[in-house]
């Protein structure tokens, strides 16, 4: 009871160094930063959501106490909530004696990346809401930091600087979330992985490429995008919510290249292949979206996926 414990206090104090480290203004203290879920995810996966609530209250308290309360808030919502609730997820499981004896039916990968998608969403509506609470304050506040930002630097503006502020606005609050949306997913299949590894995971390692988001949220995402073509504090918040669900799908749609390509004798190519541009470019991200969209509503990994042989008879 003891080790654990410690553990889970250690857990706690590590996301919460990282998490403070964005006050150093270091490169390498951003990627921290957005790392910090992981180690109380390891202590929910790994000994249970428990001891990550432990370490994450010990953590909220000790921010709030040594740096402010504004921060400790900040940890609760961007770190401890997500990695203590995602960790919860992945370990909830229930009898399947029905239709398998002693079978488990873990709770499924698809609907925890759409409460991945759901946190990343409202992380990054709670950061803009420290800003203002409308769409103009927000939206000028923005403005005069990513002036006075690039003001700092030595080199003048350009005379079009204006217009590219103006496009950097429009799609920082969707960048965000599609960002916090990636990374929560990275952090949970590292926490996974650690906690497989350490022959702590207590449950069997999923097949991702199977993943497939709940049908329901195409709907949600129609609506999101309906609702993102009107104004206020609303359209943006559907803005944030559209651009998280539509990272969602990307990743879904690397399950479905994963899947359709297995039959490949040059497989491994040409994943690594799309993988480096992919990581170069950024953009071609979008194609993964689309192959997700598509496998949602055509399921396309049960028409064009490799056949599964049929089951052997019973003697």
């Amino acid at each position: 009871m003891i080790a654990p414990l410690l553990i889970a206090l250690a857990a706690g104090l590590a996301s919460a160094v990282m998490f403070a480290s964005i006050v150093s203004g270091a490169l390498i203290s951003l990627a921290l930063f957005y790392m910090a879920p992981l180690p109380l995810m390891v202590a929910a996966i790994a000994w249970g959501p428990l001891y990550a609530s432990v370490g994450g209250i010990a953590a909220a308290a000790g921010l709030g106490v040594l740096v402010s309360f504004p921060y400790c808030i900040a940890f609760v919502v961007a770190v401890a909530l997500p990695a203590w609730w995602l960790g919860h997820l992945a370990m909830l499981g229930r009898s399947a004696a029905e239709t398998s004896p002693g079978a488990i039916e873990w709770y499924p990968v698809g609907r925890i990346l759409l409460w991945i998608a759901a946190l990343a969403a409202l992380t990054t509506v709670a950061a803009l809401l420290t800003l203002g609470t409308d769409a103009d304050t927000i939206t000028d506040t923005l403005r005069r930091a990513l002036v006075r930002l690039l003001s700092a630097a030595d080199s003048p503006l350009p005379p079009d600087a204006d217009r590219w502020v103006d496009a950097l606005i429009r799609i920082a609050p969707g960048g965000a979330a599609m960002f916090a949306t990636l990374t929560l997913s990275l952090n949970l299949w590292l926490a996974g992985k650690i906690a497989a590894t350490s022959g702590l995971l207590r449950r069997p390692w999923p097949d991702l490429r199977a993943i497939a988001m709940p049908p329901m949220t195409l709907v949600a995402l129609l609506v999101a995008i309906g609702l993102a073509f009107g104004g206020g504090l609303l359209a943006l918040i559907a803005v944030i919510a559209a651009a998280a669900l539509l990272m969602a799908y990307a990743l879904t749609g690397f399950a479905v290249l994963h899947t359709l390509t297995l039959a490949l004798r040059s497989r491994a190519l040409w994943l690594g292949s799309i993988y480096v541009v992919i990581v170069l470019f950024v953009w071609p991200v979008l194609a993964m979206v689309v192959l997700g969209l598509a496998d949602a509503a055509f399921d396309l990994r049960r028409r064009f996926g490799p056949r599964q042989p049929p089951p052997l008879p019973v003697p």
